[in-house]
């Protein structure tokens, strides 16, 4: 979409229909300009005028600590530390992260949490469990999910089936509330595969890398995880979904140096560089706002 905006581009944008358009600029709340007879609408303007929607009660509350809490993801850990923006990672799984957002005990959060009714991810879950709280939902990327195997796959593993199968291979486990923890059971589910069919390696591992290193060091065959992870730890890799990691920001701390920073970076070169050197990434929608609760 065009960084400028005419007004059945903004209607359309917006979900409204022309006239409110017009009326909305004849009140002079919206930003525009007016040029050759035409009315524009900078699309940056229009993102920061929608978000900005935010009742008092939730402005009086100021900002979070400068955390991103939830789900680690490899791209947006390595992002955080290269942009310099002044956010820690504080990684402890989606729904922890949605719990931290909602407590105020964290700006943000990274979820990646497929939904089982409709398959679509995050949104569904931030709606239900964040709906009295003003956050949005932004595009960060498009991963590639599936098995992290030993080097050479000599179970010979080639899908979520073969967990429950003969080969009985020891099975890496997320703890609850983990997004890969969340995708895990319900593939098992729709192959029609009942965890005690599944050889599930106890204690659960608390990251993505953990996981891999019990897959790595010989004690576990398989577990869940995202592709950047296999390549890092030197694992084959079966693909089994592609997903999307989002971050969860509440409004105010969106417009906040830190977050603003760390977006601007994600517009950078290196950061589509990284991207592309960790391999399981799309980052064509990153900054993309995806939901905007009220």
């Amino acid at each position: 979409m065009s960084e400028l905006m005419t007004t059945h581009e903004v209607a359309d944008y917006l979900r409204i229909k022309e006239r409110k358009v017009y009326d909305l600029v004849r009140q002079g709340d919206i930003p525009c300009s007016r040029r050759s007879g035409k009315w524009l609408f900078p699309k940056a303007l229009i993102d920061r005028w929608v978000l900005q929607g935010v009742r008092s009660t939730e402005l009086a509350l100021g900002p979070a600590p400068a955390i991103i809490a939830g789900s680690h993801d490899p791209l947006l850990d390595w992002s955080v530390r290269e942009s310099n923006c002044g956010l820690a990672i504080l990684a402890g799984g989606s729904l922890d992260g949605l719990s931290r957002v909602a407590d105020g005990a964290a700006a943000a959060c990274g979820a990646h949490m497929r939904d089982p009714d409709t398959g679509t991810y995050n949104v569904p879950w931030v709606a239900r469990t964040l709906a009295a709280r003003d956050v949005v939902v932004i595009r960060w990327a498009r991963r590639t999910q599936g098995l992290l195997v030993a080097a050479g796959n000599p179970l010979g593993l080639s899908g979520i089936a073969d967990l429950g199968g003969a080969a009985k291979p020891r099975v890496g486990q997320r703890q609850p509330g983990a997004g890969s923890q969340m995708l895990l059971g319900q593939l098992l589910d729709e192959a029609n595969i009942d965890l005690s069919q599944v050889d599930l390696i106890a204690p659960p591992a608390r990251s993505e890398g953990d996981l891999a290193q019990l897959i790595a060091d010989g004690k576990a065959d398989a577990g869940v995880a995202i592709a950047a992870v296999a390549r890092t730890h030197r694992l084959d890799f079966v693909s089994l979904a592609t997903e999307y990691f989002d971050l969860v920001i509440r409004r105010y701390d969106y417009f906040e140096p830190p977050i603003q920073a760390l977006l601007a970076f994600a517009r950078s070169a290196p950061f589509a560089v990284r991207a592309d050197e960790l391999t399981g990434y799309d980052v064509s929608e990153v900054g993309q706002v995806v939901w905007n609760g009220d």
